[in-house]
Parts: structure tokens; sequence; C-alpha cells
């Protein structure tokens, strides 16, 4: 089951050392300050609420249910923290045991980290965690076809396509359609993710197009 607070340290291809770890009370002015000035760069990608009403928690209980959810063993949410800096999340959630053994992952980054290599580093290192310490077997991904930040995130990782989920999530006002990619165990070939990705994806780093969100609040 969930280990929870967990810290993970990663680093780039470029060398830039991540930590994954819980958000905490005392981030709430900086979580705002990142959020702040990245809206008009995540808005288009945000999960909203289909009968119109505002979604939000505050950042207290917000920061409580993630540590609540962790504990229940349904959901593992990460800070993404570059030189100690907050500069995003990356979530795995929907975690199912027994003969599923599966999760989804969810990440957003701050305009300011884009095309820097965090946001696949956090996915790999995410990933890693997933199949190896929690034992899960499957790792997925669902994004919205116009998301192209987020579409080269897990292509560079080599997440498979899975297909198209009709009207699957709401997102900045309406139903969107995403598609979904997915990891097993059997694709890594007992490799780590994050091993394959320094291997075969070093030399393309930087080649997030910078106009577009790289993979919006819950990778849509």
């Amino acid at each position: 089951m969930v280990r929870w607070p967990v810290e993970l340290r990663a680093a780039t291809p470029a060398g830039e050392v991540i930590a994954l770890g819980p958000l905490h009370r005392r981030d709430q002015r900086e979580w705002r300050a990142v959020r702040m000035v990245s809206r008009h760069w995540l808005g288009e990608w945000e999960a909203t609420s289909p009968d119109g009403r505002p979604s939000g928690l505050g950042f207290g209980a917000m920061v409580r249910h993630y540590n609540r959810e962790a504990r229940a063993g349904r959901m593992v949410p990460f800070a993404i923290r570059s030189e100690g800096r907050l500069v995003g999340q990356m979530h795995l959630f929907g975690l199912s045991w027994g003969s599923l053994l599966s999760c989804a992952a969810g990440y957003w980054v701050a305009e300011s980290a884009a095309g820097r290599g965090i946001a696949p580093t956090a996915l790999a290192a995410a990933v890693d965690y997933a199949m190896g310490e929690l034992g899960l077997h499957r790792v997925e991904v669902n994004i919205r076809p116009d998301n192209t930040a987020s579409l080269a995130v897990v292509r560079k990782l080599g997440f498979r396509d899975e297909g198209l989920r009709e009207r699957y999530l709401h997102i900045n006002g309406a139903w969107r359609d995403h598609r979904t990619f997915a990891l097993t165990r059997e694709d890594l070939g007992g490799q780590s993710l994050s091993e394959r990705f320094h291997t075969n994806n070093s030399s393309h780093i930087g080649d997030t197009p910078p106009h577009v969100p790289s993979g919006g609040a819950e990778g849509t």
C-alpha cells in the first residue's frame, strides 16, 4: 500500500535536479503565486465542474485532502520542486489494487519551467515509484488531442497510444475528448522508465513547444 509522505529525487538529461514530495500548508503563498503567473498558460487545460459551480477547495483544505487520500491509498500527490522552488505538481490517482494494480497520472508545470525536461523527468520518476515501491502493473495518462506539449511528454517516454475516449473529462467549460496513453511493466522490459528516458531521449530535451502548457492540470 501507500507510504506517505514520500520524497523522490531525479535529474533531467540536462542535469537539473528536481524533487517530488508533499505539498505543505506553508507552500500556500508560493503555490498561489506560481498559479497566478501561469493562469493563462494552464487555464485551457484545467478541469471544471459540469454544473458550473466553483470546483476548487481552499488551499488548506486541498492539502488536507491530498494527505488523507494518500494515507488511504487512493492517491500519491507530489509537488515538483527545482532548486527548492515549487514549479508544478505530479499526481498518481485512481490507485486500484487487487487484480488491476493500476493508476492514472496527471501533472502541470509552471510556464517558467516548460521546455526544461521537468515534466517527463517527473512523470518517469512517478511511474518508477508506482511500478517499484507500490507494485503497480500499469500507469495511464489521459490527454486532450490538442495539448501538443503534454503529448510530447508521453511520447518522449514511450507511452502506448490506446485510443480516443470521447467527451471523457469536463475541461475549461466543456466535455472534451482525450487520448489514453499507458505503460505496463512488460513495456519496460526490466528497465526503469527514468533509465530509458535518459538513454533514448536525452538529445530531445528542450523541444517542447513554448507556446502551450507542458501538461495541463491532471495531464489534460
